[in-house]
């Protein structure tokens, strides 16, 4: 008595094997419950979950786990992350390190030792200088060029036809007590980029210890 076994629905089948030999395929994982058998006294395929003969020893085969194909399209993200957190780090400590040089590093400041401050005769400063006052008025900072308001967008702008139509090659800035770091940095900024050679900050006399109006 021979058995004729084949996958589902397969018209290729595998012939001459013996019940023995369909159990032992069975047990092996070598055939699956729903592929198909045919005895030699069957007139058609019948799943081997199904037959007679083979339901029982089917029944006790647990099925094979499912397949889990793998995403391949999932991208990993921490690596990306990394980098992105030491760009940022590296750009705060480059913007708060540039601050911090603007601040130190004023235009025109000589790095020698000074006994005392700079004077100057009144007369004189007009001759060389463009006289620039920084205030605050209803908390806004104003800010004057030869005692003519500008804003601080046209700063840089009227500071350059300063210099080229008179030829002061360097700026007196004036300061109130309560202008802020970010406006002086503004004026020093706008006077680098209109070709200032150098800024001086007005010191009053009382506040250098000197006698004198």
């Amino acid at each position: 008595m021979t058995w004729k076994i084949r996958h589902e629905g397969s018209p290729r089948s595998i012939q001459g094997l013996s019940a023995a030999d369909v159990v032992q395929g069975l047990q092996d994982g070598q055939w699956q419950t729903t592929d198909e058998v045919m005895g030699p006294q069957d007139r058609d395929w019948v799943a081997i979950e199904s037959h007679p003969t083979f339901a029982e020893v089917a029944a006790e085969i647990e099925p094979p786990p499912p397949r889990v194909h793998e995403d391949e399209t999932r991208l990993d993200m921490n690596p990306l992350i990394d980098v992105c957190l030491v760009l940022l780090i590296f750009f705060i400590l480059t913007t708060s390190y540039t601050a911090l040089q603007q601040v130190l590093d004023m235009p025109g400041v000589s790095q020698k030792k000074l006994e005392g401050p700079l004077i100057h005769t009144k007369e004189a400063l007009a001759e060389f200088t463009i006289k620039v006052a920084a205030r605050v008025q209803n908390g806004k900072p104003v800010i004057l060029v030869e005692d003519q308001p500008v804003e601080p967008d046209n700063l840089m702008a009227t500071l350059r036809r300063f210099h080229k139509d008179t030829r002061k090659t360097e700026l007196l800035l004036d300061a109130g007590d309560d202008v802020d770091w970010g406006t002086l940095i503004a004026i020093q900024n706008a006077a680098k980029g209109a070709k200032i050679a150098r800024v001086h900050y007005q010191v009053r006399a009382e506040e250098a210890g000197l006698k004198g109006p």
